[in-house]
């Protein structure tokens, strides 16, 4: 057997209902008035999918809401069947699809966990010798006896995780569900799940967390609108997928348009300063000297900041701030007095170009602040917090944690035949 799941040209069609009768008294008056047909609309949750998964795989399905990817799960799971194509399942399936999907909300903890082995195949036996450890693992063990609709979410989560875990199962399937457990059950559930992995187990996890896909997976499917947008090594695809993320993202925040009213007076509370000298505008420059939103770690980026003075300024101060933008962690924060860089004065328009050789962001998006001071920075000419918005694509390093890429060396002189060997190796490398 050299399949565990196979989905062969599988679509999914929804009829999703509009204008349908919320009360017998509204349908019966739409009867009435000869009006009772409601609208139906076709949704493609799949679309001639097709993939194939090899017992002991480990694979990451990944995409936007909406792409198909719980659908997926549920069809390997025989909760719903496909509208057209095939799919083979080839083991024993567990799934955490839905916070207690499967759990009988009038049983106790105890009787759903015979109930869910029994659905799966085991013996009395094999379900009482596996209670103690699923009880012992969901931390639950004084409510075990309560009816499971008297629990609180989070023990919920902990008991379905655990049997789902712990039932033997063949292939597991793990929507992002399980992500909201405290801290210490996510990390026990991680190393369950790495224990489950060195076993053989075939794995299928949806998440939206890259992070946790390429620590859990080494394939990856990326659904998109309910199709195969692209299949295979996890870190290839995931770097696609994220890419593709901060692109339409960057996109969509581009097409804002700068010079409607709402967006002046945004811009107007988010200045402060005297006025005498202000910043235009703030544009990327690439190493080919073409202006760009997008760049990748350890690219050449030059940030050209367009200024007016008014009046003359003596000795100008002009900076800038770097932040994540999905985390406001300001990153750096340079300036010319700190080179020192001395510009004699500024007057009239003109700009200031700022040039990093190397930039050390990991991928992601970056707002900028710039600023004018003067050279005491004493007097404020001029702050724009968030002028400007760029984004770091996949690429340019393997490094993927944190917020920059340090690109240090390795060595082990422990090991090494004599103090060269680690020179020698870093030379080798860059070979």
């Amino acid at each position: 057997m050299n399949t565990a799941i196979e989905f062969s040209n599988v679509s999914k069609i929804f009829r999703l209902q509009h204008d349908r009768p919320r009360s017998f008294q509204e349908a019966f008056v739409r009867a009435l008035r000869r009006n009772g047909n409601h609208t139906a609309e076709e949704f493609w949750a799949l679309r001639d999918v097709s993939f194939h998964i090899k017992p002991g795989d480990h694979v990451g399905l990944i995409g936007r809401n909406g792409a198909g990817k719980s659908t997926t799960l549920k069809l390997i799971s025989r909760i719903i069947q496909p509208t057209h194509g095939r799919i083979t399942v080839n083991g024993r399936v567990t799934a955490l699809l839905e916070l207690g999907a499967g759990f009988h909300p009038d049983l106790s903890g105890r009787d759903n966990i015979s109930l869910n082995g029994a659905v799966m195949g085991l013996s009395r036996r094999e379900i009482a010798r596996k209670m103690d450890e699923i009880i012992e693992f969901a931390e639950i063990e004084e409510f075990i006896d309560v009816p499971v609709k008297d629990y609180s979410s989070g023990m919920y989560l902990r008991l379905a995780f655990s049997a789902a875990a712990h039932l033997d199962p063949e292939i597991l399937l793990l929507d992002e569900v399980f992500a909201v457990g405290d801290q210490g059950f996510q990390q026990k559930s991680q190393e369950r799940i790495q224990q489950l992995r060195k076993r053989g187990i075939t794995i299928l996890f949806v998440s939206h967390s890259m992070e946790a896909v390429l620590q859990t997976c080494e394939r990856a499917i990326w659904l998109e609108r309910g199709r195969v947008r692209a299949a295979g090594d996890v870190s290839a695809v995931s770097a696609a997928y994220y890419e593709d993320t901060l692109v339409k993202m960057a996109e969509k925040q581009a097409a804002k348009t700068p010079s409607s009213p709402e967006q002046q007076l945004e811009d107007q509370e988010k200045r402060l300063g005297s006025g005498e000298a202000r910043i235009e505008r703030v544009e990327f420059i690439d190493a080919d000297g073409r202006p760009t939103r997008f760049t990748h770690t350890n690219a050449r980026l030059t940030v050209r900041l367009h200024y007016i003075a008014h009046e003359r300024v003596e000795k100008p101060l002009i900076g800038l701030a770097f932040h994540r933008a999905d985390q406001r962690i300001r990153i750096a924060g340079p300036n010319n007095t700190m080179q020192p860089y001395r510009i004699p004065f500024i007057e009239g328009a003109g700009y200031v170009d700022y040039t990093i050789d190397r930039l050390p962001f990991l991928p992601g998006d970056y707002l900028v602040d710039a600023a004018i001071y003067d050279w005491d920075d004493t007097h404020r000419y001029d702050y724009w917090n968030e002028c400007a918005r760029f984004t770091v694509l996949p690429g340019g390093t393997r490094e993927r944690y944190g917020l920059i890429a340090l690109e240090g060396e390795w060595c082990h002189p422990a090991t090494d035949a004599d103090s060269t060997t680690c020179e020698t190796e870093r030379v080798q490398a860059a070979l």
